[in-house]
């Protein structure tokens, strides 16, 4: 299928936001009493879904609305020390440069999300950010809607387990970046469309949307 739309997350797929988040982590966990996460853990984790992350952490899932909105105040403060992985800009490029619209749908703020992207947010013709840890699936839906495309048109690019199972439910592909929070392994397991382990990979795998509008 010859893809029109490339619906982006960002964090750990654009940005390097590892390092910064797990610099930040054990104080949140302070603030809101939550398990902290010891070096031992981060291999195990990485291994895990969504739930399975949420419950070896010991959070309620009525607190993940107030970590959320702390997370992104706490990260619009230091926007700055989260790069692009390199050759981010370059691979959004020559995707917008091929034919493709990009989207980003996102757990951060539109206001982060932007200034993290700098030039390259020029490159997007949608954004639909704030997401909840399950609530992409809908967010993918309204982007196609506004798209004006079919499901089968869009493909959604991730690091994580829970871009698979959004996409999915939204009836769009998945594609899976290797260089982010989840293990290859997990990430696999799951059966994604399409997988990369590079950064060019990306742009080599999709090619050019000519006649896909």
């Amino acid at each position: 299928m010859t893809y029109s739309l490339v619906i982006f997350d960002l964090d750990g797929t654009l940005a390097d936001s590892f390092p910064w988040f797990r610099h930040h982590v054990n104080g949140v966990a302070d603030r809101y009493g939550f398990r902290r996460v010891a070096d031992e853990d981060v291999e195990s984790l990485r291994h895990a879904g969504s739930r399975e992350i949420l419950d070896h952490l010991e959070v309620p899932l009525w607190k993940l609305p107030l970590i959320a909105r702390h997370m992104r105040r706490l990260k619009g403060l230091h926007i700055s020390d989260i790069p692009l992985f390199d050759g981010a800009e370059m691979m959004l490029r020559k995707l917008a440069d091929g034919g493709f619209r990009l989207a980003l749908v996102s757990s951060d703020s539109e206001g982060n999300a932007r200034k993290q992207l700098r030039e390259a947010a020029a490159l997007f013709s949608y954004f639909d950010c704030g997401a909840s840890i399950f609530g992409k699936a809908a967010k993918f839906r309204r982007v196609v809607k506004r798209a004006g495309i079919k499901p089968a048109q869009a493909i959604a690019i991730g690091d994580e387990t829970r871009d698979i199972e959004a996409a999915r439910a939204a009836g769009i592909a998945c594609g899976a970046v290797q260089w982010g929070f989840a293990a290859p392994q997990a990430l696999k397991a799951l059966a994604p469309d399409l997988m990369f382990e590079r950064m060019e990979d990306i742009v080599r795998a999709l090619g050019t949307a000519t006649g896909a509008r």
